[in-house]
């Protein structure tokens, strides 16, 4: 309905629960009555509808992050046909479709059965795994096991080159804002897939959200609020966009383990005390901030560094250290050391 009136008319789409009538007096002619003197009063608040541009390379986007999930799907279910025929390549190769495993299973496909000609299709750091391969390619490969291969190796083909077409499709359509997405993959965690799909789900223009606050409460990814009677209640996080939320989760592991960082030290900081799962929320929180200025303000990302929670406050650093070294029965000394030059 919205895309069929939105170039005829200025469209309001609000939020229900906004604009509840009183109880007991529920009728559709009484909502519609109820809405106009609210919007004669100027008193609906629109909810945010992309733009038609943003919302198709949206669709483009979140098609293939969805193509992408069926290729993890199939690559299980290939993992599970070669489990079944008691070839264990997966123990060996880190990666199973990878370009020496790709050659070892269409070999097999084609009827080699000799572990050491197989194994000897290994290339690069594969190498050194030589007697590892031939004994883990030593299995009970059956017709119908050569049956779902082929059919699973041919459908992940299939979805790869699908997933390449959808990238090319998606930097046509983004290429003005190169520039953007170029700024965002400096932050830590965030490359070129994840960019676009942060750029097309929030969009460039971040006047439409008073705050980077905003933005991440609009986006589901801040604590809820739930207070009553001055008692905190649950902090559980409120529903937002689900495909943003799983990008920046997906931004936030990779985030946490770069070395010398800063989110990395945010994470390891907040999950000793809350746990992995809030520790990566709140770094995905991070990252969406971060993206509020970058795409907004047109600022490069600064590294704060590893260290920083460190400087932040030393003092309490001091004495943590100092309190454990003392429990553990040492008698300290702190002197300061002489600056490196």
């Amino acid at each position: 309905m919205y895309n069929l009136l939105e170039a005829h008319f200025e469209l309001l789409v609000v939020n229900a629960q906004h604009i509840k009538a009183v109880p007991g007096r529920k009728t559709d002619i009484k909502d519609a009555e109820w809405i106009a003197d609210l919007l004669q009063h100027g008193l609906l608040r629109a909810s945010f509808i992309p733009s038609r541009q943003q919302r198709e390379v949206r669709e483009l986007t979140r098609y293939r992050t969805s193509v992408i999930e069926e290729r993890g799907r199939t690559i299980n279910r290939l993992q599970k046909t070669l489990e079944d025929a008691n070839i264990k390549l997966a123990s060996v190769a880190t990666d199973i479709m990878g370009a020496s495993a790709h050659d070892m299973l269409t070999a097999l496909l084609q009827g080699e059965t000799d572990t050491v000609a197989l194994a000897q299709l290994a290339r690069g750091n594969m190498r050194p795994k030589l007697e590892l391969l031939e004994q883990a390619l030593q299995g009970r490969l059956t017709d119908q096991h050569r049956f779902l291969l082929s059919k699973q190796l041919t459908h992940i083909d299939t979805l790869d080159q699908e997933i390449e077409q959808l990238g090319v499709e998606i930097a046509k359509r983004l290429h003005p804002f190169e520039d953007i997405l170029q700024r965002l993959e400096t932050i830590p965690g965030i490359k070129r897939r994840l960019a676009e799909v942060i750029l097309s789900e929030v969009g460039v223009d971040m006047s439409r959200f008073p705050s980077a606050r905003h933005l991440a409460s609009w986006a589901g990814m801040c604590p809820g609020n739930c207070e009553s009677a001055g008692k905190r209640l649950s902090g559980r996080t409120r529903k937002g966009s689900s495909w943003l939320r799983c990008a920046l989760v997906e931004a936030a592991h990779a985030a946490s383990r770069c070395k010398d960082c800063y989110l990395s030290a945010q994470y390891q900081r907040l999950a000793r005390r809350r746990g992995g799962k809030k520790a990566t929320v709140a770094v995905g929180h991070s990252l969406l901030v971060i993206a509020y200025h970058v795409v907004g303000e047109g600022k490069e990302y600064e590294e704060l560094g590893g260290n920083y929670f460190d400087e932040w406050d030393r003092q309490a650093v001091q004495k943590r250290l100092v309190r454990r070294l003392e429990k553990l029965g040492y008698e300290v000394t702190l002197a300061r050391s002489s600056p490196v030059v």
